[in-house]
This record gives C-alpha cells, sequence and structure tokens, in this order.
C-alpha cells in the first residue's frame, strides 16, 4: 500500500480542487446543478482516483485508477474553458489554472507510464 499524501500529483490534485470551489462560488445561480456542480465533481475526481489506485495492492490497478484521475483532469480543463466562454471565469484566470492543470496531467500520464512499463 502506497502513502497517496506523499505524491505531488494527489497534492497539487487538490490544490485544484481548492481552487474550483473559489471558482463556482461566483457563478451564477442557474448553474449550480449543471457546469458547478459537474467541474467540482471533475475535479474532486483527481485526487480521489490517486488515493484510491495507491491503496490498491497491484501496479496494473494503480496504473487504472491514474489514468480515470486522468480522464477528469482533461474534463476539468474543458469545463473551464466552458465557464471562460461563458464569462463565468476571467481568461486570465482560465490560463493560469490551465498551466497548473497541464503540469498535471502531463505528471500523471508519467507516473502511470512508469508503473505499467
Amino acid at each position: 500500500m502506497r502513502d497517496f499524501r506523499k505524491y505531488d500529483i494527489w497534492k497539487d490534485g487538490m490544490e485544484l480542487v481548492d481552487n474550483v470551489y473559489t471558482f463556482v462560488e461566483a457563478f451564477p445561480n442557474t448553474e449550480k446543478y449543471g457546469l458547478s456542480s459537474q467541474l467540482t465533481r471533475s475535479a474532486v475526481s483527481i485526487p480521489s482516483n490517486i488515493a484510491e489506485g495507491a491503496s490498491r495492492n497491484s501496479e496494473k490497478d494503480f496504473a487504472r485508477f491514474l489514468e480515470i484521475a486522468l480522464g477528469s483532469a482533461f474534463e476539468v480543463e474543458t469545463q473551464l474553458i466552458i465557464a471562460s466562454k461563458r464569462k463565468f471565469i476571467s481568461e486570465r484566470s482560465l490560463e493560469e489554472t490551465v498551466k497548473k492543470l497541464s503540469s498535471l496531467q502531463k505528471r500523471i500520464y508519467g507516473l502511470r507510464r512508469k508503473i505499467i512499463n
């Protein structure tokens, strides 16, 4: 069993969750059950799947949960772009967050590749 708290990707995923919750607090109430909900669920899924995967005994299982976390990271990126297009978040916030998110995506992908090879 791995200690998920030691993974930088988990720590950065947790930071992303905080950022996303801050963003959605400013979204219109009409998005409460729409984009706000989808965005927060996708963001929470990233560190959650890293943690769950770390609990698995096999490398194959861990790699699968990292793959799910990576998919959620791309969902978050897409949803942030939608939020920016709808003017729910600023272009600057989008750029800053996507830059961090892109780094996180690459590192999740890299760890997954390392595990399966």
